[in-house]
């Protein structure tokens, strides 16, 4: 393993979320995300952070709210799960995934999940 594949080892590692919930669920969402959020802390997550979009404006050529084709009973949910390290990472999603609390079949999100975007994203500084 080179040094920088090292280094990025130990670095922060953020996985991120935007998606579109439907306005009147947000209650059953929040409760929702409080359950996985249990679910990737235990598998190593440090932090998991859930945001209610109330300033979202429309754009004319990109925009969150375009990004996940959000309709007019809907509002954006912008979230992110903090991980200590892109392996810890790579273990605890894979972790997650795999346990029965997260079944979609268990435990149906309460969002269109198509919709939903997401990536795993490098600390490159916090300040």
């Amino acid at each position: 393993m080179t040094q920088q594949q090292q280094d990025q080892q130990q670095q922060p590692y953020i996985d991120g979320f935007v998606v579109p919930v439907p306005t009147a669920q947000r209650e059953v969402y929040r409760r929702h995300a409080a359950a996985a959020a249990a679910v990737f802390k235990e598998y190593g997550a440090l932090s998991v952070v859930e945001c209610w979009g109330d300033d979202v404006p429309e754009g004319k050529l990109t925009s969150f709210t375009m990004a996940v084709q959000r309709k007019s009973e809907e509002s954006v949910v912008f979230s992110w799960i903090l991980w200590p390290s892109r392996a810890v990472r790579d273990a605890g999603m894979k972790s997650a995934m795999a346990d029965p609390r997260l079944d979609p079949k268990a435990n149906p999100m309460p969002f269109d999940g198509p919709r939903m975007i997401f990536g795993g994203f490098e600390v490159m500084f916090s300040a």
